[in-house]
């Protein structure tokens, strides 16, 4: 704990070779917190200032206009949809916490970032990015899990229960990335091991590596406080940081088999239609027109429960049949190009995109995260029409 008899935050003090380590548990969403770190490096007792943030991360805190500079389409293309929406997600639950308390999420970072700057002191980022962590948390989930997740995080924009100031200082117990997913899950240690675990080791890591980088310093390093004893123990064990920390920044890899799939459904569907023309040509109009309307209309209605624009709805009814058929295109890449030309997102909609974010209305309101949604229920409903329309063409040559 800290000397300073005005610090109520967890803190745990080490030594590693002639650099002591200062490790302040903080909850991300407190002012209590903020306040904290200010005070300790206005303190004047630490050279160096090591925080709990990725790259990304920090980019964002310290450049909060940058949203309005993201090229949607090209994100979309690029696959990265999925993950902007669960990063708006996920600091959806912060902002609505901190709204009800009058501070900014992550505003102890805001603090350190601020008070290095103010001081001279240089500014580590030890955590890992946090696009590697949810693919290493989603790869260490089966499917099933994966979609109750979203499910769980787009139910948590539906609550409007209000968190009491003091629940929030219980935040640190645990880790903010902790808290938002493990309710949603059935067994947290699928969850825990790549979100805090992982983290721990990696961050433990870092600050070995910062350590090495400066000598006979004096080190704080600003985290969640569920990363307390982890990091603690980690710091310990390590002995060699630089493997681990390119160990863990691996990306899980990816199986090849899944990528055949569609190529594999592609082919059923062709070798569908020769059977049922074949047989004769009634029934194989039947089947295309089968494939056509199923596939169709799902993805047609996903982009209707998306708001879409009404010529986006069609466009999505027209793409999903043609589309599905070739698995180098998505109708969501369609339907979201689609619905940026009819509905160029505006300014203040990459302004207001983080605040409306935090209400399930929002989602719907503002035409950035609206589009990405277009995407997401455009792409699951031509996926579902996919298979439904598949299996109706197998029943019907049986």
């Amino acid at each position: 704990m800290s000397n300073n008899p005005h610090v109520t935050d967890p803190i745990v003090q080490t030594h590693l070779g002639d650099n002591s380590i200062t490790l302040l548990g903080t909850a991300h969403v407190s002012r209590k917190s903020a306040e904290t770190v200010s005070q300790l490096i206005e303190s004047g007792e630490y050279d160096v200032i090591a925080i709990e943030l990725c790259e990304s991360r920090h980019h964002a805190l310290a450049n909060p206009d940058s949203l309005a500079k993201m090229d949607l389409l090209q994100v979309i293309k690029e696959g990265k949809a999925a993950m902007i929406a669960a990063n708006l997600a996920m600091g959806a639950f912060q902002q609505r916490l901190a709204e009800q308390h009058g501070i900014q999420p992550g505003a102890e970072m805001r603090a350190a970032m601020e008070g290095a700057k103010q001081a001279h002191l240089p500014l580590e980022l030890i955590d890992r990015e946090i696009g590697t962590t949810l693919k290493r948390t989603a790869a260490n989930l089966p499917w099933w899990k994966r979609w109750g997740l979203f499910g769980g995080i787009i139910g948590s924009l539906i609550s409007k229960e209000d968190v009491s100031e003091d629940e929030i200082e219980k935040l640190k117990e645990g880790d903010m990335l902790e808290t938002a997913f493990a309710e949603f899950a059935e067994d947290r240690q699928d969850l825990f091991i790549p979100l805090i675990a992982e983290r721990d080791t990696f961050m433990a890591a870092r600050l070995k590596q910062v350590a090495e980088q400066h000598p006979g310093k004096r080190i704080l390093a600003v985290v969640g406080a569920g990363h307390l004893n982890g990091m603690e123990k980690e710091l310990q064990r390590i002995e060699a940081p630089s493997p681990i920390v390119d160990e863990l920044n691996q990306l899980p890899t990816k199986s090849t088999w899944p990528k055949m799939i569609p190529w594999v459904i592609v082919a059923l569907v062709f070798l569908g239609f020769y059977l049922g023309f074949s047989q004769n040509q009634d029934l194989g109009w039947e089947l295309v027109k089968d494939w056509i309307v199923i596939n169709g209309t799902l993805s047609a209605l996903g982009a209707a429960i998306a708001f879409a624009h009404p010529l986006t709805i069609i466009t999505a009814f027209v793409a999903a049949p043609i589309t599905s058929l070739n698995p180098t295109i998505g109708a969501g890449m369609v339907t979201a190009a689609a619905e940026l030309w009819l509905r160029k997102p505006r300014v203040s909609d990459f302004s207001a995109l983080r605040s409306d974010t935090t209400s399930l209305r929002g989602w719907w309101k503002n035409r950035v995260s609206r589009t990405l949604l277009v995407f997401l229920f455009s792409t699951l409903g031509s996926a579902a029409g996919t298979y439904i329309a598949g299996f109706t063409i197998v029943d019907k040559l049986s």
